[in-house]
């Protein structure tokens, strides 16, 4: 039985743009152009030449080889005829293989924001989408507020689409512009448009995520007889974000409900590269990648109960609803104090760690854990601390160098401008190889000084972290009070893109951090160490 066609059209570059904090240069558009253009997304929206200099530069030439390549931007002006509107004809020139115009839907938006008259907004759509098809170029229109206009005034809301799909737009796209839409509201609606006589197969879906159902709402469209998504890379734009390609792609591909009745153009071989993707954009954008996210997530594989591992062991469908390879995850199954033998062994293994299940070492290691973890330690999100801890018990952690001690200070004085100004000052003493070093540096803080007086000078192992950088640094309180027991957490990660985590507890916030500083350069050592031995 032949399949039925969804098409993928990704809105990261202009949608994802307006997420806090996130403004993509030119470069980081080419960049993550040719990361959907390789995964085999079927649109990649670059933005709307002529409103910035980025976007105008950006659509300068074309950034995609199999993707169509769209430029964004309004329907013309009420009153300014196609040809001799500056907007459209920027959109027109601009090196794209289609436009998606931004269209009002919502008759309310067209009175207050627009200033003009509903027939004159459509007139607008009919004349933009003749003007581009004239160009040689593909036509889509994005119908803003759809929804929301639908429950308005449905007549006029359906007028848009109507006049869209008869003026030859390839796509007309129903937005949920506000985001607070249901899926049931959505099925109703776009099965109703189907019904009006704009079939399916010209119908798209932008949900946006303010209710948390994004993708659901998406998949909603696509029951009723949608055949386009838009979307963007792990689900960023503006507000709660929009609907999560990362998350639809793999539901499209891997669930029978829809892989049996639909395809995409995305191969099984790019879908095992998702959750690289998708921590490859967030190393992008400079933030940590979602550890619950699903499909890509760390934890999304992850199991902590004793009774979950055990089964998973003798059938991994037993608690998970998908194979991991498939999007390029891997099973974890975590140590804690509510974990049994089996998620040690089998943690144990998954980094390389051979030991027998009735090995005494075995039954020596879980009660350290269990210890350590009632005293405040968190193994389950401290990986490298854990592989460390057990290395240790199997007496497999060389000495590499002995801090003999440190000193924190904190200083707060009047600068020469008699100005508040504090100081923090670290002094590290470590031996290696028998050859003592002193450290002294400065630092935005105790920590950070701490952290780089520790790694100024270790010697010959001083190149074998250069590469190292610490990128999180989580800080809790355990029992309350200024004297309570503090658990740091630090993330680090090198060259290779490896992300790891380490642990310390203390009753001095101070002391806990220097614990997870050490565990931390002390995993890249080891881990530096166990990549040549498996080279070789």
């Amino acid at each position: 039985m032949s399949k039925e066609r969804i098409y993928l059209f990704d809105t990261t570059l202009r949608d994802g743009q307006q997420t806090p904090g996130v403004d993509f240069s030119v470069e980081d558009k080419i960049a993550i152009a040719q990361m959907l253009d390789d995964l085999g997304i079927d649109y990649v929206e670059g933005g709307y030449p002529g409103a910035n200099p980025t976007d105008s530069e950006f659509f300068a030439k074309k950034r995609t080889t199999r993707s169509q390549f769209v430029a964004f931007g309004m329907t013309k002006r009420a009153g300014v005829s196609a040809s001799n509107d500056p907007g459209l004809a920027a959109l027109i020139q601009a090196k794209s293989d289609a436009i998606c115009f931004v269209a009002k839907s919502w008759d309310y938006h067209v009175r207050v924001a627009l200033g003009t008259t509903n027939e004159e907004n459509l007139e607008s759509i009919r004349a933009s989408v003749t003007a581009t098809q004239g160009a040689g170029k593909v036509a889509m229109v994005d119908c803003e507020h759809f929804f929301d206009g639908y429950k308005a005034n449905p007549e006029y809301a359906l007028s848009c689409v109507k006049t869209a799909y008869e003026a030859g737009s390839r796509w007309i796209v129903l937005c949920d512009t506000n985001g607070g839409t249901q899926p049931e509201e959505v099925r109703r609606i776009v099965s109703t448009v189907i019904a009006s006589g704009v079939p399916g197969d010209h119908l798209g879906i932008h949900a946006h995520n303010d209710t948390g159902q994004a993708v659901a709402n998406s998949l909603a469209a696509i029951e009723a007889g949608a055949r386009q998504i838009q979307g963007t890379l792990n689900g960023i734009g503006e507000r709660c974000g929009n609907a999560n390609l990362i998350t639809i792609i793999p539901t499209l591909m891997l669930k029978p409900v829809y892989a049996d009745r639909f395809e995409v153009g995305i191969t099984p071989e790019r879908l095992a590269g998702l959750s690289k993707l998708s921590h490859a954009f967030d190393e992008l954008l400079n933030r940590a990648p979602d550890s619950q996210a699903p499909y890509v997530g760390t934890s999304a594989f992850a199991t902590k109960a004793g009774i979950h591992a055990s089964a998973i062991l003798k059938d991994p469908q037993t608690y998970e609803h998908v194979a991991p390879e498939a999007v390029g995850n891997e099973r974890r199954l975590m140590v804690s104090d509510q974990g049994g033998k089996s998620n040690f062994l089998v943690e144990l293994r998954r980094r390389g760690i051979q030991i027998d299940k009735d090995d005494p070492r075995l039954d020596s290691l879980i009660a350290q854990v269990k210890e350590r973890e009632a005293q405040g330690y968190a193994y389950e999100g401290a990986d490298a601390s854990f592989e460390l801890l057990a290395r240790r018990v199997l007496g497999s952690v060389p000495e590499f160098f002995k801090v003999d001690s440190f000193r924190c200070m904190v200083e707060r004085r009047f600068d020469a401008n008699g100005n508040i100004k504090t100081v923090s000052e670290a002094v590290v003493r470590v031996t290696i190889d028998g050859e003592t070093r002193l450290s002294v540096a400065e630092g935005q803080g105790p920590v950070n000084a701490l952290d780089i007086a520790l790694r100024k000078d270790l010697g010959k192992y001083q190149t074998e972290i250069a590469d190292m950088s610490l990128t999180d640094y989580k800080v809790r309180i355990l029992n309350g009070g200024t004297d309570a027991i503090t658990r740091v957490l630090i993330e680090s990660f090198d060259s290779t893109g490896e992300r790891w985590w380490t642990v310390g507890v203390s009753d001095n916030v101070i002391d806990a951090s220097f614990q997870a500083l050490m565990d931390s350069i002390i995993y890249k050592l080891v881990k530096n160490r166990e990549a040549i031995r498996l080279a070789g």
